[in-house]
Order: structure tokens, then sequence, then C-alpha cells
């Protein structure tokens, strides 16, 4: 890893800063994007009685979200690098914001779903470019690795929130409430945003790559699209072909186009690296498997178990409590003795939490229901600082940004196709009438 260009006005900056105070800030940028995800998730089954959602209307509720973040998160990276992290930074808290606003406000599927996208737009300029803050206020190896051990572990504690008060929103106030809940924290995070975080970027600026942006754009966007419409449109639609096309003729123009530039928007090179390209494949196919968990589960304890919403968050606790306490002891296990390790407990929880998955049924007991989802808690928890400290271990900091970026587009990749997956399983267990226009059902309290 190269020395850090950022000039010595920059470093100083990071020092009077204060470190902590500038972990803290970012730390609340992914408190209210997680629990905004995770509290849309519980809140679903409401979502759909209201609204009259089809499954597929539930799918784009949660994968236009995902899919600008997997769409843009490199351009905002890039973005970040250039123009400057904490002014990208405090322009996606407003953006996430007021997206949430118009959440809140949504009288119709379709409005909300569009609200979403916008909230997707501020949130690819926060997680990744918040990793990418804390990255280049921790400047020694083994500081760095455990502050990404505490940001990571802040997804634990969102996800732990995020399922309870959004079910308590939903239970008392309704769905739209659990929109309402972002407003202050983004607030204070602006404002602390402004009066702690210093500025920092590349000290020569990248220059600008709209052919390389649009051609990343192209081939996320059109093989995700493709994927969660297929169910609807059939793998030999004209629509869908075409779009896969797209995808593969703009993969080709990357491989044949970014090379050539002095300053590329994706350095290809890193990819020969087994562990950085194993970073973002681990990225991909775990947030895969997670995203679906996520989607059908509170599907499960709500329509199949019959829970209330409240009760249902509380049951996706073990999730949050698991990835709070792991994150931590991850990042400090990979400081200490590298990636690998965490990464092998992470894949080994993932497959035996899925596997345990196929056993629960409508009468299984409780507490086994809570350990496996123990399981996917110690997958999140210790899957996300190695895969970060991999990917900044793989670019100069001077792309920090960036660097953090390319797995939480795999990421979100990921959770889309996971998304789409397990929807169109659930799809076609239902019967059709139910697909389009669901019955209201009354949640049983037990």
């Amino acid at each position: 890893m190269e020395v850090s260009p950022e000039s010595e006005a920059v470093r100083s900056d990071v020092r009077q800063g204060r470190p902590y105070l500038v972990l803290a800030v970012c730390c609340a940028s992914v408190v209210v994007v997680v629990m905004d995800i995770a509290a849309v998730n519980v809140a679903l089954p409401s979502i759909r009685r209201d609204l009259h959602a089809s499954v597929s209307g539930l799918q784009w509720t949660v994968d236009a979200y995902v899919l600008v973040l997997a769409g843009f998160l490199v351009l905002a990276g890039s973005a970040a690098d250039r123009w400057g992290r904490r002014r990208v930074f405090q322009f996606g808290l407003a953006t996430f914001g007021f997206g949430s606003l118009l959440c809140s406000l949504a009288p119709t599927i379709g409005w909300l779903i569009a609200a979403r996208v916008l909230q997707a737009v501020g949130g690819t300029m926060l997680n990744p470019v918040a990793a990418a803050i804390v990255a280049t206020s921790f400047p020694g190896p083994a500081e760095r690795a455990r502050a990404i051990g505490v940001f990571s572990s802040m997804t634990g504690l969102s996800q732990a929130l995020g399922p309870i008060i959004g079910g308590a929103l939903v239970a008392s106030l309704g769905w739209h409430s659990i929109f309402w809940i972002n407003a202050p924290i983004v607030a204070v995070a602006m404002v602390c945003a402004a009066r702690f975080v210093p500025e920092s970027r590349a000290v020569r600026a990248r220059r600008f790559d709209p052919v390389g942006q649009i051609l990343v754009v192209l081939v996320l966007a059109g093989v995700v699209y493709a994927i969660i419409e297929s169910r609807r449109l059939g793998w030999t639609s004209p629509v869908l072909l075409g779009l896969l096309g797209a995808a593969t003729l703009a993969f080709l123009g990357i491989v044949a186009y970014e090379p050539r530039r002095a300053d590329p928007l994706l350095e290809l090179r890193l990819f020969r690296s087994t562990p950085f390209s194993a970073a973002i494949l681990i990225s991909l196919f775990g947030m895969c498997g997670f995203g679906a968990f996520l989607f059908v589960t509170t599907q499960y304890l709500q329509t199949v178990r019959g829970m209330s919403p409240l009760t249902a968050g509380l049951s996706l606790l073990p999730v949050g409590i698991s990835v709070a306490i792991v994150a931590p002891l991850a990042g400090r296990l990979v400081a200490a003795r590298g990636a690998r390790l965490p990464l092998v407990i992470s894949g080994a929880t993932l497959a035996t939490g899925s596997g345990t998955s196929i056993l629960l049924g409508p009468d299984t007991p409780l507490p086994a229901v809570l350990a496996t989802y123990s399981l996917f808690g110690i997958f999140l928890g210790t899957v996300l600082a190695p895969i970060t400290t991999i990917a900044l271990a793989g670019m100069p900091r001077s792309m920090a940004a960036l660097a953090t970026s390319l797995p939480s587009a795999a990421r979100q990749s990921g959770t889309a196709l996971g998304v789409a997956i397990s929807g169109t399983m659930v799809a076609s267990a239902l019967p059709v009438a139910e697909q389009r226009s669901p019955t209201p059902r009354t949640p049983c309290r037990g």
C-alpha cells in the first residue's frame, strides 16, 4: 500500500478534528441507513396491506434502494475522493433526509418506490464515504483496523434497533412513521459533520471519467434489473435479452477502455490480487444470502407465524446483538492475525444458518428460530471488517472512498439479487390473486 498522498494541511486537519469524534459522526450515517433498511423489511407486510402492493411491489420497495446503491456507489466514492469527502458526505445526508420525508408521505407503492430511489442517491454518499473518512482519520494500520471494527459494529446496533423501533412505530403510528425517525438523526449528523469532520481529498484530483462511470452503471443495473424482472418477463423476453446484451457490451467496454486512461475510474490491475477479488466475491454472494434471509424472514414471522410488527422486530434482535458483539472482535482479530479466520467463520455461520432455516415451520419452537437468526448475525459481524480492510489494503489511501465503494457495490448487488431470487420463490408459492391484492390479516400477539 503506497504512502498516503494527503497533504500536510489535511493531516493537520485530521488531527485537529479529533478522530474519535469523527468516528462517532460517521457511525451515525451507518445507523440511519442500516436502521432504515431493517425497519422497512419489518414494515413490508403492513405496506403490502395498506397500499395493496403485490410481491413484486415489495421487492422493488427494497430493490429500488439497493439497486441505486449498487449502480452509483463507485461514482460517489470516486467523487468524494475528487471533490472532498466531507462535502459529499454532507450532501448525502441532506438527500437521504429529504428522500425519507417523501417516503413518509407516500400514498401509493409507486410513490414509495420513487422516494426510495431518492433515499438511495443520498445513501451512496454516506457509508462508503464515511468509511473512507474513518480510514484517513486513523493512519496506523492496527488503529485503523480497530476503528473499522467499531464502525462495522454500528451495523449490528442498527440491525438491533431497526426492527424494534420500526415494529413499535408500525404498530402504533403506521408504517409511514418508520421514515420519520431518520429526520432527527440526519439533522444531528449534519451539524456534527460541519463541526468535527475535517475535509480530505486526494492531493491531485483524478480526472473525471464519465465513460467509465456510465459503463459501470450499465453493467450493474442491467444485470440486476434483468434478474429482478425475469419472473415477470421471462428469460427469452427481448427486453431482458437487450439488457443482458447491453451489460455484456458495457463490461467489455470497461475491460478495453479503463486500462487506457491515465486516471481510470476502476484500477483493473487491483483485481489481479487474489485477496481483493475474493473480497468482492464474498461481498456479492454473502450478501445475496443475507438479503434473501431478511426479505423472507419478515414475511415468515408476520404472515406464517402471525406475529405483530413489534414482536417480529423483537424476534430479529439476535441478528443485531450478534453483529454488535462480534464486529469489534472481528476488527481486533483482523488487526492481530489478518482477515482469513474471520472470513472462514462468516462463511461457516452463513452456511449453517441457511441450512437450518430450511427446517423452520409454523410451529418451530421460538428459541430454535432465534438461535438460527443469531447465526446470520455472526456472519454479518465477521464479514464486514475483513472485507473493508482488504479493500483498503488494495488501494492507495488517495482512493480510499473508491476502495470502500467497490465491496459496498458488491454487497448491494448481492442484496438485490437475494431479494429478487427469494421474492420470485415466495411469489411462486402464492395464489395469483394473493400476489396482486393480498387479503388483510389480523396478526396475533402471542
